[in-house]
């Protein structure tokens, strides 16, 4: 597993480095193919918070914490993510797809303003899918949202889940 270790406005030790890539390492026998894992750390009021992100197959999974310590955090976040990606091979083997699930790279750039508030940008590469594989894609990501493109009409869409328990879908409409 390739690993990147991102300290925002901070140092990471060397020895975290090493407990990373030991504890990433465990991970490596849910993927066929070399997958790239992306750790970020920072602090923010007082407390250690952690992200982890591991681009594999096409599929994104994701996890952060804040704890009182980096490796309570780590910890937690690396429980999580196996927890997504056995959950992910368990939906993958009841729908037996012949394509892996849409490639979503994420990286959060935070980029403050004049204003009181702080914009995370986020960029996601589109590869066709359908809804359903949206809203799959969308669960792993554990967001309420997911932006990408119809594989049918070639669209920009939404899905999102409604308060009701259901999804929806936003699709754009073309005048004729």
């Amino acid at each position: 597993m390739k690993i990147t270790v991102v300290g925002r406005q901070m140092t990471v030790p060397q020895d975290m480095k090493d407990l990373i890539e030991k504890k990433l390492s465990k991970l490596d026998k849910y993927f066929y193919d070399e997958a790239d894992a992306t750790v970020t750390f920072s602090r923010r009021r007082n407390k250690e918070r952690l992200e982890v992100t591991i681009n594999a197959s096409s599929t994104l999974f994701r996890s952060e914490s804040e704890e009182a310590t980096f490796r309570d955090a780590l910890d937690r976040d690396i429980d999580s993510i196996e927890r997504q990606i056995r959950k992910y091979k368990t939906k993958l083997d009841k729908r037996i797809r012949p394509q892996p699930v849409p490639d979503a790279v994420s990286s959060a750039d935070l980029e403050p303003e004049e204003t009181d508030f702080v914009i995370h940008k986020k960029s996601f590469y589109f590869k066709p899918m359908s809804p359903e594989e949206a809203i799959l894609q969308m669960n792993l990501l554990n967001h309420s949202f997911f932006v990408f493109e119809d594989d049918k009409t070639g669209d920009t869409c939404v899905v999102y889940a409604r308060n009701d328990g259901e999804y929806g879908l936003i699709e754009p409409t073309h005048e004729e």
